[in-house]
């Protein structure tokens, strides 16, 4: 089963990292992507760019509503993301407690991904994705 373990932070965890420097944390990181890499369970992992960076697109009117990050009221925020693929939420639960350059102010969402197995096969567009996820050698 694949689970998302999404990284939320606050300001002022964000702020308590500011001053973290990037080669140390790149190599903090790393050696925890590498043991997740001989564990056999990460698919992907990404972190995000600063929010100030982002739009945010709103649906409540018509035509949506763009405006520049960061979000408005939002008190933390989504900072980056693995997908990893193991046995049980209990599991995922697991490798995130491991998590390294965490503290207060900083927590992990852990969501399942469903698989495209778990959709109706018979929707046409359930078969559509199945093919394009063929054609990508993502199945």
């Amino acid at each position: 089963m694949k689970y998302m373990l999404i990284m939320r932070a606050n300001d002022e965890a964000y702020a308590r990292f500011a001053d973290v420097d990037f080669n140390e944390m790149l190599e903090t990181m790393g050696r925890f992507n590498e043991e997740l890499i001989n564990a056999g369970v990460l698919v992907a992992a990404e972190g995000l760019d600063d929010a100030e960076q982002g739009v945010v697109v709103d649906y409540s009117s018509q035509p949506p509503v763009v405006t520049d990050g960061p979000y408005g009221e939002t008190k933390e925020l989504f900072g980056g993301y693995y997908i990893l693929d193991v046995a049980s939420k209990e599991e995922a639960v697991e490798w995130a407690k491991r998590m390294p350059m965490t503290g207060p102010g900083i927590k992990t969402e852990i969501r399942r991904v469903p698989s495209i197995d778990e959709f109706p096969q018979d929707s046409k567009w359930i078969m559509k994705e199945r093919a394009w996820r063929e054609s990508t050698g993502q199945l």
